[in-house]
């Protein structure tokens, strides 16, 4: 294990373990359980490729191996479930370290890592396109995708067979009008981000400027609106770029994404959607802006440079090595670190723990453009163990200091919440 940096500022928080992973910053993080061993699956931002640590002991993680990718290629999404991994490849976006005019790679390759520590190909789904962003793959036949598609600007959803992983085959696609290159412009960002996140015969899509989505896919050849939740003109230059169903209780968590620096843009939106009406969603609250600790000196996280605002949440993809609790909410919010929310009360979501990483002292990629600390995504083992990722920095691992917080009738209100949720 690398040496833990410092100075770092954290509230009911327990810094267990750190990792430089030689100097390859991750990006998106995936996990499994194998034989008692877990493994920390990791797609890189600048580096082209992916990475294996086994986090058994979260104090002392262990650096397994470095899986190269194919060059000038955004090798940064990933997916782990029943034995597969799901690597998604891209055009890289200007500004982030590739060679435009170059060759790229793109679409997702599909691997076996029922040996967790040496993946084997096992085929390439391609999109003839600018490739897939964040897929959603929970083990079934179908990789639900966030691709490019000839004739389309953006992202469109396609659902995709990997039942044959050296032959995928696309099964469906759905799009919005107005994605067709020959369709009249709005000036709206139409792209799905992704993931398209699936709970039985519902996918939930963030798509940008379209807002959030539902779809109905019981006929998984025919997929059809439920219902659009738009917030064009609120959000930043993303749309939205989460939209996180929490089916026991029937809400979500939706977020979209900071991409300015220093705040040149609409204020970040992050909260919670109720879903008792699916074909009528609404918003019902925001969570609070992080304010910074005082000791940093910091009047806002604004003025610390870099992007303030909302990026990456949890997500439990049905996994059992993941932890699935609907009653705390997981958030990334790039240089203010990763932010704790308790959302058994869905209208007043409450902040109860923060984590923000000492800004770097390296310089490893393009971004941010004042070197400041920027936490990209978070994952929560079934322990409670939780791992972020980070711009120029290793991955730490990190555990709620309390597992419930408010003192003893914190026991008695989560046997309540799992029993039945809040009234609205």
């Amino acid at each position: 294990m690398a040496q833990i940096p410092t100075p770092y500022f954290a509230h009911n928080i327990e810094l267990l373990g750190y990792h430089d992973l030689g100097g390859k910053p991750a990006f998106k993080l995936a996990m499994q359980e194998v034989s008692g061993r877990w493994h920390l699956y990791m797609g890189h931002l600048w580096h082209r490729g992916w990475s294996i640590l086994d986090v058994t002991d979260p104090t002392d993680p262990e650096y397994i191996a470095f899986l190269p990718g194919p060059e000038n290629t955004w090798t940064i999404q990933i997916q782990v479930a029943e034995g597969k991994m799901i690597t998604a490849l891209e055009r890289i976006a200007p500004g982030w370290g590739g060679i435009e005019g170059k060759e790229y790679f793109e679409g997702f390759l599909i691997w076996d890592v029922s040996d967790p520590r040496k993946p084997r190909r096992l085929g390439q789904y391609r999109t003839h396109s600018t490739g897939t962003h964040r897929n959603f793959y929970d083990g079934s036949p179908l990789v639900h995708v966030a691709g490019g598609a000839p004739g389309f600007d953006g992202k469109i959803y396609q659902i995709v067979d990997i039942s044959d992983p050296a032959k995928p085959r696309e099964v469906s696609r759905f799009w919005l009008p107005g994605q067709a290159e020959s369709a009249p412009k709005s000036g709206a960002r139409l792209s799905l981000h992704g993931p398209a996140h699936v709970e039985g015969n519902r996918a939930y899509l963030p798509y940008g400027d379209g807002g959030g989505i539902i779809l109905d896919i019981s006929d998984i050849h025919s997929p059809r609106l439920v219902s659009q939740l738009i917030f064009r003109g609120l959000c930043s230059r993303q749309g939205i770029h989460t939209y996180l169903p929490l089916p026991r209780r029937k809400l979500a968590l939706i977020n979209d994404e900071a991409i300015h620096e220093n705040g040149e843009e609409n204020l970040n939106l992050a909260g919670i959607v109720d879903l008792k009406d699916e074909r009528e969603p609404r918003l019902i609250s925001l969570f609070p802006q992080p304010i910074p600790p005082p000791e940093t000196g910091l009047k806002n996280f604004f003025a610390k440079g870099g992007r303030f605002g909302p990026h990456n949440q949890h997500h439990p993809n049905h996994q059992t090595c993941l932890q699935d609790r609907d009653d705390l909410a997981y958030l990334t919010y790039f240089n203010a670190g990763l932010r704790i929310y308790d959302i058994r009360d869905p209208r007043t979501p409450k902040e109860i723990a923060y984590f923000i990483p000492p800004d770097p002292k390296e310089r490893i990629g393009t971004k941010p453009s004042r070197l400041v600390a920027q936490v990209e995504d978070v994952l929560v083992d079934r322990r409670g163990f939780i791992y972020i990722s980070e711009k120029n920095q290793g991955i730490y691992i990190l555990r709620l200091k309390e597992i419930w917080p408010y003192g003893k009738a914190g026991v008695a209100n989560r046997k309540a919440q799992v029993a039945g949720s809040p009234e609205l």
